[in-house]
């Protein structure tokens, strides 16, 4: 087998092949005896018929397909690592030549993993954003427990706002009730706007046990057409009032509601989670900042199908998500937000050219900087993740595939190309603005994206 590699021209390599007639024929030979057993030739048992005498009745090139199956992965990977290629997507093949008694002549173009171009990645100038955990925020985060644990006690008392009012209900149009308008002792949280607008405020007010008409009007863009824009007088019966009791904020409330004994420990616990949870904001915005600048610094023309497969990983990851979260599929989500799937590939094309760039800027800084994985360095972090996922040692590496474990590996080597980066970087520290959460909703846009495609954390 002879493999040339003609040129690389923007990010696609072509490459030659000649494969001599002897292999050619035993490719071939290779192709008959697994396909003998489909020809049906007169006066032959089924699987029995000579090669000769199939290539007679179907022609000489019968079984070239097969051969051609055969040899080309093969030459083809040859090819890729004489002249150390790195393929991104499948190779296009194409035969100049292929009879028996010549040689086998094809050629193959492939797209390749682009070269990257960065010189400026030591003493970036990046920002971090630090934020300084307050006793008010303690004090709010206690407040939200407060109202979690809270109990709800029957009351006898006019309906207020924040109410769980206990109805019973029935609506009518032009005095005949209409599907879907009834409905016994249902729970509404009065103010949550679940019903039709107007229709809780003429709850508020009403004592337990009172009956009463409210007059409502449904909305024009209403998801019943036979209900859109039209008045509906429904009768409401309040049955129970429930109000929520608020527990005191003391060492009671600490033992009932965490594994602490005093109000003290509880606010100490509180903030630590705070304070770590400041912390990781702050390094995920060194990071975001750092990862700004290589960007900004690299030269790299991104192939369009790494691009399209990156958007196959977010959309697949994000189908994942609203399947466990929501229990709904993809088809679904589009349905409900009235969006086609190449709308939806197009919101995520800049997220996956990003996350693309990132990976491959990370990739280049780690082979110029000889920054590797040791066998060590893998099992220490298999380790962490079976403590994180308890689950025991054994037990977990058993369960990784050798992907998995690459993946793992990937992991750990861009931890530890970022440690370099923040090591030999200039970084500015940024107090985070109290008042304000900017951070937090950056925070929340990078979940977004990272839901959609961790690149930015893997190799």
């Amino acid at each position: 087998m002879k493999v040339n590699l003609e040129k690389i021209e923007k990010n696609t390599a072509y490459l030659n092949f000649e494969v001599d007639a002897e292999q050619l024929e035993k490719a071939i030979q290779q192709a008959y005896k697994k396909n003998v057993k489909r020809f049906a030739i007169p006066g032959f048992r089924r699987g029995k018929a000579p090669r000769k005498l199939i290539e007679m009745h179907y022609g000489p090139e019968v079984f070239y397909e097969e051969a051609m199956q055969i040899l080309l992965p093969e030459v083809y990977q040859k090819g890729v690592e004489e002249y150390k290629l790195q393929p991104v997507d499948q190779p296009k093949f194409d035969v100049q030549q292929i009879e028996t008694g010549k040689p086998l002549l094809a050629s193959a173009e492939v797209v390749v993993k682009p070269e990257v171009k960065i010189e400026e990645y030591k003493g970036l100038e990046v920002e971090k954003v630090v934020h300084n955990v307050t006793e008010d925020e303690v004090e709010k985060q206690l407040l939200i427990m407060q109202e979690k644990n809270a109990r709800l006690v029957a009351v006898e008392d006019k309906a207020a706002e924040g109410d769980i009012a206990i109805i019973d209900f029935e609506g009518s149009i032009d005095n005949e009730p209409f599907e879907g308008g009834k409905a016994e002792n249902y729970p509404l949280q009065l103010g949550s706007g679940m019903f039709i607008k107007g229709f809780e405020e003429q709850v508020i007010g009403m004592m337990p046990g009172e009956t009463k008409d409210i007059s409502v009007t449904f909305p024009e863009d209403y998801n019943a057409e036979e209900l859109a824009g039209k008045n509906a007088v429904f009768t409401v019966t309040l049955k129970e009032l429930k109000r929520k009791e608020l527990l005191p904020l003391d060492d009671d409330f600490a033992k009932d509601v965490s594994e602490f004994d005093t109000l003290a420990e509880l606010k100490e616990d509180i903030k630590n989670k705070l304070q770590l949870e400041a912390k990781s904001v702050a390094e995920d915005s060194l990071r975001a900042s750092i990862i700004d600048k290589l960007i900004e610094k690299a030269e790299v023309d991104i192939p369009e199908v790494m691009i399209n497969q990156e958007v196959d990983n977010i959309l697949l990851k994000l189908a994942i998500n609203l399947k466990q979260s929501t229990g709904y599929d993809l088809t679904t989500y589009l349905e409900s937000t009235g969006m086609t799937l190449q709308e939806l590939r197009d919101r995520y094309h800049d997220v996956a050219v990003r996350n693309v760039k990132t990976s491959l800027v990370l990739e280049e800084i780690g082979k110029l900087e000889n920054i590797t994985v040791t066998d060590e360095e893998l099992d220490n972090k298999i380790k962490e993740l079976a403590e994180m996922y308890k689950k025991p040692l054994e037990e977990y590496e058993k369960s990784l595939s050798p992907e998995n474990k690459e993946s793992i590996k990937d992991l750990v080597l861009t931890e530890k190309i970022f440690d370099f980066l923040i090591e030999n970087s200039n970084i500015i520290e940024k107090v985070k603005d109290n008042t304000k959460d900017d951070t937090i909703e950056a925070k929340e846009a990078d979940i977004v994206d990272d839901e959609s495609d961790n690149s930015e954390k893997t190799v």
